[in-house]
């Protein structure tokens, strides 16, 4: 029988996987717009993704290396990444040009047009004008195959250039034969330090006519940080060159055992066939029935993109780069790389523990090996490089969800012991946040957007304790994962930062500014999924929350404060293009009004999903903008990753078919209950015990002026009326002295420089302690700034540049003023005359952020204010290069001075140079402390 039934299932699956899935993707979907995708080949999670590049800059809309609205073609490059925010990838290009070769890229691109360009699951072509040559490429998981058809008789090259797009660190070239050549390039960008190796094969005999190194050039051995080479042979008009070009991360050895595995057929449309077929089977896993040819592409694109990463890392064998730059060898289970983790828990994992839970379970045990390797899970790791992009520790989140719906094949205690580790670290502003209980300004920039995302990753953790009957561990994560009440205002209701104990003034939830990650307080102050209970008591109950929901979607549709290109797809405040507000339009469900919903879903479905070049409404971020729309459109979304259950919405389908991996098929109608979806394909699962945890008390608000001239008035606020209030002050006479909390009865009086500490508490349950310094001013000095400070960047006000507190090297913790494209200028009136020995005023450079030193600064001395005379020029020694962060004080000793006015003049670097990322933007000065002696 049960011999029988597994005969069925195959035979169920081969019917389902013969059909033409593949037929409804267009890979141009999110080419154009900011969407940063590729339209070249690729087969699902390939190691090879072979696609054109048009842009070799980087910029932000070249992230992927191409875009539609571009009409030149500099090569064909082996790997790209598929809609991320950050450029990086275009390793191994090859180009086919024709005639007296070059290395020079202005010269071997060619113009195309789209007329002549075609894209399919699995397959690219186009036409290069310039030579009037036929490319079309398809590829294995680890092989990139080409064919180039040369439509004129002549002399033809295939050029490599291993300077294209990432600055080159190592770069090789061995010939073997005329045919075979194999390459080493190890490179810099967004992964520092990247390794990959290649075996490239000639369908006919090639010889070197070109070479452009600064290194070796012998016995056949050609290497450089500049290399690249250009490979020719006679061509009749019409002659075809395939190239075949296999991928490793480990070594030539690897390439080569790729190649023999993946690379013997010599038979291009054999190649393209099984290409396609591969995404059959893959598409095949949730069919939808529809009408509408666009919507069918849209689905299937979206399902495309989805399964094109997180890609293969690892060689035929097992082997694979480990991040601790060893070789390993696998054991049951596939080896990946490319996590956009921040992007991809939300939606994309989700999405894959219901239709592909072997793979989830490849990518955990990918996980535990790299906090094996590295010392810690992944944030968002890239070719076997940790890049710290992001926040968050959001592994956590795909385990808890992978555990919590049944799923095996992994370590659950060795991806807790992982999970926990990752927890207690103290970078990022861990450290604060585990001893606050929330991040302020004054421990980590994007202090809110942390909080409340490590708060969600240890309720993550937290459910995998009990899972494992942790009841320590699980109170402890527990508790931590209401930290998100610190930064709760409940006098707007909305996720506020915190700087010295207060909230952070001015305040405007629109406003775009260091205390978020990519986004503002209205899209950060609904991000609760492991407590919408508690936020919706927060703000008065579900009437109260509903309107509040309602009120993101009514607001004004522009931001304020700094541009972020990434916040697009605006309804109000609500932002589709871009991750925090994924979840929102799902959560009046959970105060009674689905129907709004309902509504919300369909407009974001019909409005902002295209079949064009433009039809992503944001970056597709490896995948989370078309697992939203996947996931949407068939009627589910999971808010809080770690139940197993989903939110639903009425199904944008007629019909969908689930086919799982257990042979089962899921079939949804617009029929199907509420109850059913909420528990699709995990009936199962046995709940887990729950222990008792402690609720938590949050700490209370301290408030009085930071900077005062004699006295302030000092008053602590509890978040919870009902809280006790518990204080004490330490002043410079009281560093020897014991001191204790006494309780707090009211607002008093301070007139030294003092540091207030309180904590609350509630049926014995004490908050953390908040602590917040108040500082007489040190001098009564006057100033005037004759500069237009940047309103991001103002540090409180011009009296910060005289009040005694140093910026520091997180310049993003709002210490430092900022003028941008201006030279700046200050007057310092001390009110009388004064002797003058030193003179010093503080910079920072952070060359990645546009901030450069000044050239050189000027200071003037003066008695009435008008008639200055040039006492000092200091010049900058610092090299606009170094990307290192630091801080410069401009110092200058001078003669005993008699002068009532100091004027500081502090000269801009300009326009930045050619060479930076930036070129011919205005760069940023970033000023804090003059100090006069």
């Amino acid at each position: 029988m049960r011999k029988s039934f597994i005969i069925l299932s195959l035979f169920i699956a081969q019917i389902i996987y013969s059909q033409n899935y593949s037929q409804h993707v267009n890979p141009f979907i999110g080419t154009g717009g900011h969407g940063h995708t590729f339209p070249g080949a690729i087969v699902p999670f390939g190691m090879v993704q072979l696609s054109p590049d048009t842009r070799v800059d980087g910029s932000w809309d070249g992230c992927s290396g191409y875009h539609y609205s571009d009409s030149v073609i500099y090569g064909f490059s082996h790997t790209h990444l598929n809609g991320t925010g950050v450029s990086d990838y275009g390793d191994i290009m090859l180009m086919p040009t024709m005639g007296n070769p070059s290395l020079n890229n202005k010269d071997y691109s060619s113009k195309f047009s789209h007329k002549n360009e075609k894209a399919t699951a699995g397959f690219y072509a186009v036409k290069l004008d310039k030579n009037n040559i036929d490319v079309r490429l398809t590829t294995t998981k680890r092989v990139g195959y080409h064919e180039y058809i040369f439509n004129n008789v002549g002399n033809a090259n295939i050029i490599l250039d291993l300077n294209h797009r990432d600055k080159l660190l190592e770069g090789e070239v061995r010939v073997i034969d005329d045919k075979t050549i194999e390459v080493f390039r190890r490179s810099e960008a967004w992964a520092t330090n990247q390794y990959i190796y290649a075996r490239i094969e000639f369908s006919k005999p090639m010889k070197i006519s070109k070479i452009e190194t600064n290194g070796k050039q012998e016995n056949n051995l050609y290497t450089g940080t500049k290399l690249a080479l250009a490979f020719s042979t006679a061509v009749k008009k019409g002659e075809k060159i395939y190239v075949k070009v296999s991928l490793s991360p480990t070594g030539y050895e690897g390439a080569a055992k790729n190649m023999l595995a993946e690379g013997k057929s010599n038979d291009f449309e054999t190649i393209k066939e099984q290409a396609k077929r591969d995404w059959d089977k893959e598409l095949s896993k949730i069919e939808v029935k529809s009408e509408d040819k666009n919507k069918l592409s849209i689905f299937y694109t979206a399902m495309y993109h989805v399964f094109t990463q997180p890609n293969i890392n690892m060689d035929v064998d097992g082997k694979y780069r480990g991040r601790d730059n060893k070789f390993y060898t696998t054991k049951n289970f596939d080896y990946y790389s490319v996590f956009s983790l921040w992007d991809t828990f939300r939606g994309a994992h989700p999405l894959m523990t219901l239709i592909d839970r072997k793979r989830t379970s490849d990518f955990i045990n990918t996980f535990i090996r790299q906090y094996e390797q590295g010392g810690k899970l992944p944030v968002w790791e890239l070719a076997s490089n940790e890049t710290e992009c992001m926040i968050g520790y959001h592994s956590v989140s795909v385990i808890a969800d992978a555990m919590a719906k049944g799923i095996t094949g992994f370590n659950y205690e060795k991806a807790f012991e992982a999970s926990k580790n990752s927890a207690m670290l103290d970078i990022f502003g861990l450290n604060a946040y585990k001893q606050n209980n929330y991040t302020s300004i004054d421990d980590e920039h994007e202090s809110v957007s942390k909080t409340l995302e490590y708060a969600y990753d240890d309720w993550c953790i937290a459910q995998m304790a009990k899972n494992l009957n942790k009841k320590e561990d699980y109170q402890y994560f527990m508790k931590r994962s209401q930290n998100w009440k610190n930064l709760y205002n409940p006098k707007n209701g909305f996720m506020q930062a915190r700087k010295n104990g207060n909230w952070y003034e001015p305040f405007e939830p629109r406003e775009v500014n260091n205390n978020y990650t990519e986004g503002n307080s209205w899209h950060y102050s609904y991000f609760v999924p492991q407590d919408i209970p508690g936020l919706i008591q927060a703000h008065g109950g579900k009437e109260k929350f509903e309107q509040f929901i309602d009120a993101i979607f009514a607001a004004p549709n522009t931001t304020t404060g700094r541009e972020q290109v990434d916040i697009t797809g605006l309804i109000g405040q609500y932002a589709q293009g871009n991750e925090p507000s994924h979840h929102i339009a799902y959560l009046y469900n959970f105060v009674d009004k689905p129907q709004k919903t309902e509504e919300k879903i369909k407009y974001i479905l019909d409005n902002f999903y295209k079949n064009t070049p433009d039809g992503l409404i944001g970056n597709e971020d490896c995948g989370q903008m078309s697992a939203w729309y996947i996931l949407s459109s068939i009627g589910i979304y999971s808010v809080t990753p770690g139940k197993p259950e989903w939110e639903t919405v009425t199904p944008y389908f007629d019909e969908i078919k689930i086919h799982l991996e257990d042979g089962t098929t899921k079939t949804i109608t617009k029929n199907t209950s509420k109850e059913e979806l909420k528990r699709l394909g995990f009936e199962n699962i046995k709940p887990v015990k729950d222990f008792k945890y402690t609720e938590q008390t949050a700490s209370p608000v301290i408030t009085a002026d930071r900077l005062f001239e004699f006295s302030t008035k000092v008053e602590i606020t509890p978040l919870n009326e009902k809280d006790k209030v518990y204080y004490m002050t330490m002043d410079e006479n009281d560093k020897n002295v014991r001191k204790t909390f006494t309780t707090y009865k009211g607002p008093f009086t301070i007139n030294k420089t003092t540091q207030v500490s309180a904590y609350t508490e509630r049926d014995g349950e004490k908050s953390s302690i908040t602590s917040a310094n108040y500082n007489r001013r040190p001098n009564h000095w006057d100033i005037i700034v004759n500069s237009t400070v940047n309103p991001q960047y103002t540090a409180g006000g011009k009296l910060a540049l005289i009040d005694g507190i140093n910026g520091v090297e997180n310049w993003r913790k709002g210490e430092w003023q900022g003028y941008q494209g201006q030279t700046f200028e200050a007057i310092l009136d001390f009110k009388s005359p004064q002797k003058i020995k030193n003179l010093s005023s503080t910079y920072l450079q952070d060359s990645r952020a546009w901030i450069l030193m000044p050239k050189k600064v000027e200071y003037y001395a003066s008695m009435n204010g008008k008639d200055f005379i040039l006492l000092k020029t200091i010049d900058n020694t610092i090299d606009p290069k170094d990307e290192k962060v630091q801080v410069k004080d401009f110092t200058a000793d001078i003669l005993p001075t008699e002068a009532r006015y100091i004027k500081v003049k502090a000269h801009h670097f300009g326009k930045l140079p050619e060479w930076h990322q930036g070129a011919g933007g205005d760069s940023y000065l970033f000023v804090d402390e003059i100090s006069i002696k």
